[in-house]
């Protein structure tokens, strides 16, 4: 009789650090943690954390899934690097999953918060994008936006730990960050400095 998979999933696409381990559908620790940064120092210790408390150890997942975003753009690439990295020296798949996904709701319209009144949303037969919240609202047309699990029970991390126990047997490529808009940071506006020859 073969066991279930062990799949650990994880996300750090908002002000949080969030993970779900799961052994096919039993849900064996989860965690979410608050925070508007330091996603990087306390990823990995969480991640432990996680793993130790369920009697785990790395050895034994046979997965990983990580939220891709849309989202901060460091704190996707912190997850999506760590993922990439554990999946390599452990020698098993990540599986990318999108807060779209992770959000999907019976006859809601999936949207991801971002600053500004703003959301993350895929209006259908649109590629996704960010837009005013009133637009998504809109749109939704009453149905409303799916914004759970956000940071509410069963929690992003187990939906994406869900999502990455279905795919991973088929999983080919490597997770890549989803980014819907350009980086808030800009080019210097310094003036380079001369370089003289001798």
């Amino acid at each position: 009789m073969t066991s279930e998979p062990l799949v650990l999933g994880f996300d750090t696409s908002a002000a949080h650090c969030a993970a779900a381990l799961l052994r096919g559908d039993e849900v064996l620790n989860t965690r979410l943690e608050e925070m508007t940064r330091g996603q990087a120092e306390r990823l990995m210790p969480l991640l432990q954390e996680v793993l130790s408390e369920a009697d785990a150890c790395w050895e034994d997942l046979d997965a990983l899934g990580v939220g891709i975003g849309p989202g901060n753009f460091t704190g996707i690439r912190i997850a999506v690097s760590a993922a990439r990295g554990l999946a390599l020296g452990l020698e098993i798949p990540a599986v990318g999953v999108n807060g779209f996904e992770a959000r999907e709701a019976d006859g809601s319209l999936p949207a991801v918060p971002a600053p500004r009144d703003q959301v993350y949303a895929a209006l259908p037969g649109e590629a996704p994008r960010l837009m005013p919240r009133q637009e998504a609202e809109d749109a939704a047309r009453g149905a409303g936006l799916a914004f759970a699990p956000e940071a509410s029970p069963p929690g992003i991390a187990e939906a994406i730990a869900r999502i990455a126990s279905a795919r991973f047997a088929t999983a080919t490529e490597p997770p890549a960050p989803l980014y819907l808009r350009a980086a808030d940071a800009a080019p210097s506006s310094d003036v380079a400095p001369t370089l003289l020859d001798d």
